[in-house]
């Protein structure tokens, strides 16, 4: 099949293609994972970059390759999430401004769009890093120069072909540019990630049979958030048993087939029977949290229960739930009243935090927008824009608390025009918390910038978590299961016992200048257990103060901080 020049409806189709082979590879791509910790979210910070530019695209009423690249450009850029999905988004920017005011394409505008991808996600990065997505996308536009000077075809598939082979064969080699791939055994998760999509476009440009359908794939859905540690839980697909009761507010007719086909959805083993003035629900989800969301839009809660199946041992989850109702009435009430104007400032806050007690820390450290979000649930660059737009101050500092959460941030603070946006680079927990005590009002931003930054570099931070698979890492024997204790991205202890792993861990981090041990427990975790590791820590180390502090994330059994 030789085709020499495509128009719009055909590029919608490479590009519609590519996005559902990516949105289909998911899972795998996020299981290529580095750290065999259970928040690889690659494949769905691409997935969920890509399905915002698909929402842009399946507005459009008149597909033109201008109103095409619009889309694609505008949709991948504020829908951007993590450092893989930021990348993406810059890739399509610049592969789509070599296109404008064209009606077709061919061989030497394909092969010039891919050269000013490249040149563009390289821009987007401060430390380029080989062994990437960047050094896949690069080899495209490598291989795109070589093919346009050599200048013996003008067939688009063949030349498509040949970059596609090229890129192919540099992801396969990124293991041996990347130490850290080599001995986890993967290729980089980003460059596969592309290379997903780019194989998905090319399959539709050599006119095979592929698969278009997105229907219900969502683009703002959030990441599953999986929790669980023994190898029975890998044999349990929703790992809470949830019961509640809803003392119905009003006539609901409908509750029991709306309020049965949202749990049908997130869980299984779904009972729902309403009976007058009350439901009763019985499910078996991951997201005991959602489901009580869900339930809370009908009335009031009680009869609450959690059981952790995977544990096997019943554990609560949700610590109050007179409070999450409290605020769930408050956040009504708000949406259906005008928000009162708000005082206009010289400083303001945006975090991004991974679990409602750390949210509430942050408010009461000065937050302005608490942003929810976190390892895996990284927010948009759009979600941050909102964010940012809410705060009315002069200046918006922005806390990314995540290294893969700083790319959208900066590309959130390159879109706001009417205030002054800080991107302090805070990469954890532990970090920004120091931040914002050390933030002094009134204080010329640039210096405020530096001291923030300056007293980041003096907590020592950690955490704590399980493995999803077997590996040897860090001098560690890993198996399935293991707690880790992970510090300045090593894995510093591996133990079966939750607080065996985390004393490990702490007394790696302390040395003789150490004075505050601060604990925040997960949602796996209760603050008895919490309590004994603190009490524990106190015994081997009389001189240290100890904090102890409910952080609700997932994942992570304990974020650990050291001063």
């Amino acid at each position: 099949m030789s085709v020499e020049r495509i128009d719009a409806l055909m590029m919608k189709k490479c590009f519609l293609a590519g996005a559902k082979a990516l949105e289909s590879r998911k899972d795998y791509i996020n299981e290529l994972n580095v750290f065999p910790v259970p928040d690889g979210d690659t494949g769905t910070n691409m997935t969920m970059t890509i399905m915002a530019a698909v929402r842009e695209i399946n507005k459009l009423q008149d597909v033109t390759i201008d109103s095409l690249c619009k889309a694609m450009s505008s949709g991948s850029l504020r829908g951007a999430r993590g450092n893989s999905g930021v990348i993406m988004s810059q890739i399509f920017r610049g592969f789509t401004k070599e296109l404008k005011g064209l009606e077709y394409l061919e061989v030497t505008d394909l092969g010039n769009s891919i050269q000013h991808a490249a040149d563009t996600a390289y821009k987007a990065v401060m430390k380029p890093k080989e062994g990437t997505i960047l050094t896949v996308i690069k080899a495209g536009a490598e291989r795109s120069v070589e093919l346009l000077m050599e200048g013996e075809s003008h067939d688009m598939v063949s030349f498509a072909e040949e970059v596609t082979a090229y890129m192919e064969d540099t992801l396969k080699r990124t293991p041996d540019m990347l130490p850290v791939l080599k001995q986890a055994g993967v290729v980089d998760s980003g460059g596969e990630g592309l290379m997903t999509f780019v194989r998905g476009a090319l399959a539709a440009l050599q006119g095979k049979e592929v698969d278009l359908d997105l229907t219900g794939v969502d683009a703002k859905a959030s990441p599953a958030v999986t929790t669980g540690t023994s190898e029975v839980a890998a044999d349990i697909k929703f790992g809470y048993c949830t019961e509640f009761i809803i003392m119905l507010e009003r006539d609901q007719d409908k509750v029991e087939k709306e309020l049965k086909a949202y749990l049908q959805g997130i869980g299984d083993c779904v009972v729902v029977v309403a009976d007058d003035e009350i439901v009763k629900v019985h499910v078996h989800t991951n997201h005991p949290g959602l489901a009580f969301e869900k339930a809370l839009t009908f009335g009031s809660l009680t009869s609450m229960k959690i059981d952790n199946m995977r544990e096997e041992h019943q554990e609560k989850l949700i610590r109050d739930a007179e409070t999450v109702a409290k605020q769930q009435a408050e956040a009504d009430k708000a949406e259906s009243e005008a928000e009162e104007p708000k005082e206009h400032k010289a400083d303001g806050f945006v975090v991004v935090s991974a679990g409602d007690g750390l949210s509430d820390i942050f408010k009461d450290l000065g937050a302005d927008e608490v942003i929810e979000g976190g390892q895996t649930m990284n927010p948009s660059t759009d979600d941050i824009l909102q964010a940012v737009e809410k705060v009315d101050a002069d200046h918006v500092y922005v806390l990314p608390n995540n290294g893969n959460i700083i790319l959208a941030a900066e590309q959130a603070r390159d879109l706001t025009e009417d205030k002054e946006v800080i991107v302090i680079p805070s990469t954890n927990i532990p970090q920004v918390i120091a931040a914002m005590i050390n933030f002094m009002p009134g204080q010329p931003v640039d210096e405020n910038t530096a001291q923030m930054t300056e007293e980041m570099k003096n907590v020592k931070s950690g955490q704590v978590t399980y493995a999803v698979r077997d590996t040897q890492m860090d001098g560690k024997d890993i198996k399935q299961g293991d707690y880790m204790g992970i510090a300045d991205k090593k894995i510093v202890a591996v133990e079966k016992d939750l607080q065996e792993v985390t004393l490990e861990l702490v007394k790696g981090m302390l040395d003789d200048e150490s004075e505050l041990v601060s604990l925040y427990y997960g949602a796996d975790v209760t603050e008895k257990d919490a309590e004994a590791i603190a009490d524990q820590i106190l015994k081997d180390h009389d001189d240290l103060e100890v904090e102890v502090q409910y952080g609700g994330q997932p994942v992570y059994s304990y974020f650990v901080s050291v001063e």
